[in-house]
């Protein structure tokens, strides 16, 4: 079945199509803030509360479904934010064309697809290629969050993280969490709780 196309209207929704590359998110937001984002926005409630936290940051909030970005939207309408921008992206190929290098205080990575199936998980968003991409777009000193309710996706990300170069583990000794303190939980996590499930919260830092 065929979902319908929400046409968003939001002064905080951006157009990939607006936009320069590379983007100069200091004119963007009015100020020279410390820029995060989050991949995989959902339908904007772990944003709306991390962003409250720290009013003194830029968000980008992306996402590749449609209808989750026009959630997010009316979320942060709401709480009348400024410091929130959504864009329906891809995670990659936005990140590369409009991020600056060496520009991003966190990233916040929250339940990505799982891609359950052994001959779909090269599919998976975070592996050694993508987090040794990513490194080059974080600040000295950035964190780098994830969070899956999928046990094997916890654990590769988890084992993969422990040989990277160029982070520091913030949960160590342990290589994840199931609780992260003053860390929000979203809607699916709650769900996922709710069912029994536990969360994989991995925290590295750039060295």
């Amino acid at each position: 079945m065929t979902q319908t196309f929400i046409h968003i209207e939001s002064a905080n929704y951006l157009r990939l199509e607006d936009l320069p590359t590379p983007v100069n998110w200091g004119s963007l937001f009015g100020n020279n803030n410390p820029l995060a984002l989050e991949i995989g926005c959902g339908i904007g409630d772990f944003i709306v509360k991390t962003a409250g936290d720290h009013p003194d940051w830029n968000f980008i909030a992306i996402d590749f479904y449609n209808k989750g970005c026009w959630k997010t939207c009316r979320r942060i309408d709401r709480a009348a934010q400024a410091n929130v921008r959504v864009l329906r992206v891809e995670a990659r190929q936005f990140i590369a064309e409009r991020i600056p290098k060496g520009s991003l205080t966190a990233v916040y990575i929250n339940c990505p697809d799982p891609w359950p199936k052994k001959k779909h998980r090269k599919r998976r968003l975070v592996n050694r290629q993508f987090m040794e991409f990513l490194l080059e777009y974080m600040a000295p000193g950035a964190d780098v969050y994830f969070a899956t309710d999928f046990d094997d996706y916890g654990l590769d990300v988890a084992g993969m993280m422990t040989g990277m170069e160029g982070f520091s583990n913030q949960v160590a000794p342990d290589l994840y969490r199931h609780e992260l303190a003053a860390y929000h939980l979203s809607k699916y996590m709650n769900k996922f709780i709710a069912e029994g499930k536990r969360i994989y919260f991995i925290h590295y830092r750039k060295i």
